[in-house]
């Protein structure tokens, strides 16, 4: 894979593999996601180091796909196989390699909370799509899995958007530039670059959360939101920071998503105080992050929001991480 361009993607026919190495299983993170990132509605994502999905698979004797676990979820997720987008992606990849005829066996764990606005469903299946590509010896470029994860963001959330598929996929910081046809774009950024996130526990579902998004926009919002995209990814190029924090700023979707999340522009407030560059929504939310330039003000800031939630009742989890390069990772 070209650190940069990732092109003319689609989800062509691979050549049939055979499963290669001796081994029968296979254990498999894949990371949490911050779409958006703030400005970059659908286009832009990152990963992080934590939190994340694992999945176990196994090979079975028997043909088909089966899930025989899930854990972490609350009773939430289907154990049927044509639900489940691990196991409907990964069905899409065996028939796209021409194994359709293995039999594979599949445990899940959520090591990540469900509706988090942190990609829960990308890391699940990346999980799944990495662990079947590994188990069979596939050895072609990790892009020729895109497609199939797409497929099940769309199953996840009703539409087969790639900014966090794409990041958990492939590591690092990354720019949808267009779907159709579909090309991806790894961008660099400043090692030092730390994100501090805070997921409130509240409810904030993704289907409803692209629902009162406004359909029509002011040609001087477009223009604003544009500069602010340029001006992010320029920052990101040029290792500047302080231009990254300044053209973090939404005026499209944050302001109608912001109202769904308690005490939002408070606790943009808090974290600029505390040292941040930038603060936003991560993906639908209800999950929040800020851009900082060190560890300490990262979790000096996760720290305060929490105390902040609680004085609200309201109960958060938090994560201090910089941005993941690696992407998904064999564990065992």
């Amino acid at each position: 894979m070209e650190d940069n361009k990732l092109q003319e993607l689609a989800p062509a026919p691979l050549a049939p593999l055979s499963v290669g190495g001796g081994r029968e299983s296979i254990h498999v993170f894949a990371p949490a996601t911050v779409a958006n990132v703030v400005c970059g509605f659908d286009v832009l994502g990152f990963a992080v180091d934590e939190p994340g999905d694992e999945v176990i698979m196994r090979l079975t004797g028997k043909p088909g796909i089966t899930i025989s676990k899930i854990t972490g979820d609350d009773g939430r997720l289907p154990l049927d196989p044509a639900k489940n987008t691990v196991s409907v992606s990964v069905q899409h990849y065996l028939q796209s390699v021409g194994r359709s005829d293995i039999g594979l066996d599949i445990e899940l764990h959520k090591k990540m909370p469900i509706g988090s606005g942190l990609g829960s469903s990308s890391a699940s299946t990346v999980a799944g799509l990495f662990a079947i590509k590994t188990l069979l010896g596939d050895d072609a470029d990790p892009i020729n899995l895109l497609p199939f994860a797409m497929k099940g963001e769309e199953m996840a959330c009703g539409h087969g958007h790639a900014d966090n598929v794409a990041p958990a996929l492939f590591g690092g910081f990354v720019l949808i530039r267009s779907y159709e046809p579909l090309d991806v774009v790894r961008l660099p950024h400043p090692k030092n670059l730390w994100c501090a996130i805070v997921f409130p526990d509240v409810d904030v579902p993704t289907r409803e959360a692209r629902q009162i998004i406004r359909k029509n926009i002011q040609m001087k919002d477009a223009v604003t939101q544009w500069g602010n995209i340029a001006g992010l990814v320029s920052g990101l190029f040029m290792q500047d920071i302080d231009l990254i924090g300044r053209s973090m700023k939404d005026v499209l979707v944050e302001p109608v998503r912001s109202m769904l999340i308690p005490d939002f522009y408070k606790m943009r407030e808090m974290a600029m105080e505390l040292g941040a560059v930038s603060f936003g929504i991560s993906g639908s939310g209800p999950s929040v992050f800020a851009f900082t330039k060190d560890e300490a003000t990262a979790r000096t800031i996760t720290q305060k929001l929490q105390q902040h939630l609680t004085a609200l009742k309201i109960g958060s989890n938090s994560y201090v991480s910089t941005i993941n390069d690696a992407g998904p990772k064999v564990l065992g």
